[in-house]
């Protein structure tokens, strides 16, 4: 038994390399399950910087100065923050308070939409089955609207914390735009020279978690967009706050979409009643869902890694359940990284190739620095 844990550790262990990932990966997880909160405002803003640095890529290919092409970035994330602040969030707000002011006259109306059901399947359904669940309702939502109320009251240091941040990112964004390569050089400079494995990763890693922020949030944004143009032609009440869910609910594959469908035919069909406008809407929402899964998120993410729906189901539960919001944005880079550390982990078959192409590059750099 000794043999095989021995023989096991050494062939997946036996390198300084594969000791200090371990050790990395060890030290990030527990700093972000003890710090995580503290550090909010730096992850934020590393995911902004990756969303920001191909547009400082690009003006810094039309010849703009490197510090330029940080300032307009930084410009446009704080213009982009001040619409979202001042105009997109005052009618997002405005539409949730009425929504939750009609939802008593919502539930009277579905109560009498389900209550034709027991008349017309008597042997399925029952009125008193019907009233059983609109009482439990009633209930769970009137303790609902007191978490609310006592949740709201009890953070307000937060609201202060949240406008300190709004001040605190920008900053760190721009540092993190304006000095990637100083930072990058500087925690390079703690690992050790010869590194194929955690090499091969970083590159493997690198482009991949760049195109997918970017790529999420154009797609969050393209999908909000798009859902509003069409609930505002539909006519459809809270069209706003649909269609930022709509948006959001791309960050969670799968179950997003699934969930959110819930809310876009409750408030459809407490509008319209099973009327032609109600399955025009659901009409219209279906292919949303279908241009975004089959249109969108191939152009998008052309070049992500292959993963198979049940793992992306998987990281998003593991890493939602662990991270929360964060885990949940990147439970797909996540699924990645562990991929691309399986298929990077050093064993016997290929240490040796490792070594030949550290040698050859060695030297490359050799022959053209002669």
């Amino acid at each position: 038994m000794f043999a095989i844990v021995r023989g096991w550790v050494n062939r997946y262990f036996s390198q300084e390399e594969v000791v200090l990932l371990v050790l990395l990966l060890l030290a990030a997880m527990v700093v972000l399950a003890t710090l995580g909160g503290v550090l909010a405002p730096v992850l934020a803003a590393l995911v902004i910087a990756f969303l920001l640095q191909g547009m400082v890529q690009r003006l810094e290919s039309w010849k703009v100065p490197h510090w330029l092409a940080v300032t307009i970035a930084c410009l446009v994330l704080v213009g982009a923050i001040a619409g979202l602040m001042f105009v997109v969030m005052p009618i997002i707000w405005r539409q949730t308070v009425r929504l939750f002011a009609e939802l008593p006259n919502m539930i009277d109306r579905g109560q009498e939409l389900l209550l034709l059901l027991p008349e017309q399947y008597p042997r399925l359904v029952t009125a008193q089955q019907i009233d059983e669940i609109f009482n439990t309702l009633g209930s769970e939502l009137g303790s609902f609207g007191q978490t609310v109320l006592t949740f709201s009251l009890a953070n307000i240091p937060v609201l202060a914390a949240v406008l300190i941040y709004l001040v605190v990112v920008p900053i760190l964004v721009f540092f993190f735009l304006k000095d990637s390569n100083k930072l990058l050089a500087w925690c390079a400079s703690f690992l050790p020279h010869q590194r194929p494995m955690l090499r091969q990763i970083w590159h493997e890693m690198n482009d991949q978690v760049a195109n997918y922020v970017r790529g999420k949030v154009i797609e969050i944004a393209i999908v909000a967009l798009v859902s509003y143009i069409a609930f505002l032609l539909l006519g459809v009440n809270y069209a706003l706050l649909l269609a930022v869910a709509v948006g959001l609910s791309v960050l969670i594959p799968y179950i997003g979409a699934a969930a959110v469908t819930i809310p876009v035919a409750a408030i459809g069909l407490f509008q319209w009643g099973w009327s032609s406008e109600f399955f025009w809407l659901m009409f219209a929402y279906g292919v949303i869902q279908l241009l975004d899964g089959n249109v969108l998120v191939p152009i998008l993410f052309s070049e992500a890694v292959n993963l198979h729906p049940v793992a992306i189901i998987l990281a998003v539960l593991v890493f939602g359940g662990i991270w929360g919001f964060w885990g949940v944005f990147f439970a797909i880079p996540l699924a990645t990284l562990a991929k691309a550390i399986m298929n990077a982990w050093p064993t016997a078959d290929h240490q040796a190739a490792w070594q030949e192409r550290e040698l050859l590059a060695a030297s490359e750099s050799t022959d053209a620095s002669n």
